[in-house]
């Protein structure tokens, strides 16, 4: 952010070193900036969670088997990737409370209002871990819906995309365990992050 906010603010010019003291303490401006951001996180796992639903309910998926399910009587097929979601974007939203808008006094009430930007920081942190994951789980059930609509339908470019995920992540075929999928695109997704 190219910020100070706290004092002294040391230059060194190599054959000299300067010490400003700005009164730059208080980082209320950062404080408030990321409880902002938290918001903007928090709808994109909420809009994220609403993809996934479409794709997995049967009331509202069309003709995909419900939860994407290869053998609905036997297996679970996506249905858990629903609840963890669930439990995802409920916990963003716990952690979405601005904690910019408490204070406590500290340092023998030398430091008489604090900004409480740490908090925001780390609730910031897990919910931007949290939606990572949550758009994993998206990424998975869409990569499961697209195999049950055929796979010839899809663009050049898209068909691209379809194959590089498919290499990290296998087609739900049975029931297993999803958490090491979810993480394994989670780390694809900070790794590989698409601005085009």
């Amino acid at each position: 952010m190219n910020a100070a906010n706290d004092n002294p603010l040391i230059f060194d010019e190599g054959d000299k070193t300067f010490v400003i003291s700005g009164g730059n303490f208080h980082c209320r401006s950062i404080a408030f900036t990321l409880d902002h951001l938290k918001l903007g996180v928090s709808e994109l796992a909420n809009v994220s969670k609403r993809c996934l639903e479409r794709l997995v309910n049967p009331q509202l998926n069309g003709d995909l088997p419900a939860f994407l399910n290869p053998e609905p009587v036997l297996q679970s097929g996506a249905m858990i990737m629903q609840y963890a979601a669930a439990s995802l974007v409920s916990e963003n939203k716990t952690l979405i409370h601005p904690a910019s808008v408490d204070s406590i006094p500290s340092s023998a009430n030398q430091e008489d209002h604090v900004s409480m930007g740490t908090i925001a920081s780390r609730h910031g942190y897990q919910m931007i871990e949290n939606t990572r994951r949550m758009i994993a789980m998206e990424y998975i059930v869409v990569l499961q819906a697209v195999e049950e609509k055929g796979i010839n339908q899809l663009s050049p470019k898209t068909y691209e995309k379809y194959i590089e995920y498919r290499k990290i992540v296998p087609s739900i075929t049975k029931d297993r365990q999803f958490h090491k999928d979810i993480e394994v695109v989670s780390q694809y997704l900070k790794a590989h992050a698409y601005y085009e």
